[in-house]
């Protein structure tokens, strides 16, 4: 009987010792071990993340089911102009009346408030465009990037380029048909997709400063000659300011995407990157990435 109860006490003391390793192992009370995390529960119709090092999947919820993406449509916009060959990010860009026409013609979309005559270099048409999220920026990069002899010719021109680069990252459930998520029908993306088309354009330093930027004021020079401010705030602000470790990416919405997006953040030399797509809320959508890097991070 003695040795039963030696026996059991070995066994509990043997127990203690493994859970105390493992929790060590993990970096301490804070973070569990992968098999030990639950799957967290989120309001968007799809998610995916991945570990941006590795590119290993580390959550999925109807990640290649394609949906509408909203301004995360922009991720791509700012790549195809930052991977122009020969690129002058200071080149100078004359804002058009046709720019700050669509935004009221198309019911008020989100804008940088560009004004006509303004000349605004390409860097800064670059924040206009992911900070606020400004359609009439998106519009400008089109016509000064896409080919032809007419502005429509121009557009076209450069969403095929956003369409040849879905193609060359081999994302066969992307497809583009405008340049800032406006779309005519055919604008559509993954959770997976858009994750991957994210995680290659932080790889360019230009974006990947931009898109960390909670708030910035941009000196620009105008018909006249003189000169104005222009400021612009982040609409990924609430995660960019909430979670710790946040480096971007890009917010959108509408009427067909409902609410999304797109995450990465970095802790302890690790970066986890993901989507949410169709999510219920602003609130809800920031909510979904929270959960979502913090279950990556404890995979």
């Amino acid at each position: 009987m003695i040795t039963g109860i030696k026996g059991t006490r070995f066994r509990r003391a043997a127990a203690v010792t493994l859970t105390t390793g493992a929790v060590l192992a993990a970096g301490g009370f804070g973070a569990a071990p992968a098999g030990a995390v639950a799957t967290p529960t989120i309001a968007a119709k799809g998610g995916y993340v991945m570990n941006n090092g590795t590119g290993s999947t580390l959550y999925k919820k109807a990640a290649d089911t394609r949906l509408s993406t909203g301004s995360t449509t922009k991720i791509m916009t700012a790549k195809v102009v930052l991977a122009q060959p020969n690129l002058d990010l200071d080149a100078k860009v004359t804002i058009s009346s046709a720019y700050s026409n669509y935004i009221v013609d198309n019911g008020y979309l989100s804008s940088a408030k560009l004004i006509v005559g303004d000349k605004v270099s390409v860097r800064q048409l670059l924040y206009g465009l992911m900070l606020p999220s400004g359609c009439d920026a998106a519009y400008a990069l089109a016509d000064k990037f896409g080919s032809g002899t007419t502005r429509a010719a121009r557009v076209k021109s450069f969403i095929g380029k956003m369409n040849s680069a879905a193609t060359s990252l081999h994302l066969t459930n992307t497809h583009f048909d405008s340049f800032d998520g406006v779309g005519h029908g055919a604008n559509y993306s993954t959770p997976r997709d858009l994750t991957k088309i994210a995680s290659s354009a932080m790889k360019n330093s230009t974006f990947k400063t931009i898109v960390k930027t909670q708030n910035t004021k941009q000196k620009v020079t105008t018909k006249s000659g003189g000169y104005r401010y222009y400021s612009w705030e982040n609409t990924n602000k609430p995660l960019l300011s909430g979670y710790s470790g946040t480096i971007g990416v890009k917010t959108g919405s509408g009427p067909e995407a409902k609410y999304c997006l797109v995450f990465a953040a970095t802790r302890n030399g690790k970066t986890v990157i993901g989507t949410v797509l169709a999510s219920t809320s602003i609130t809800a959508r920031t909510s979904d990435a929270k959960k979502l890097l913090n279950y990556g991070f404890a995979s």
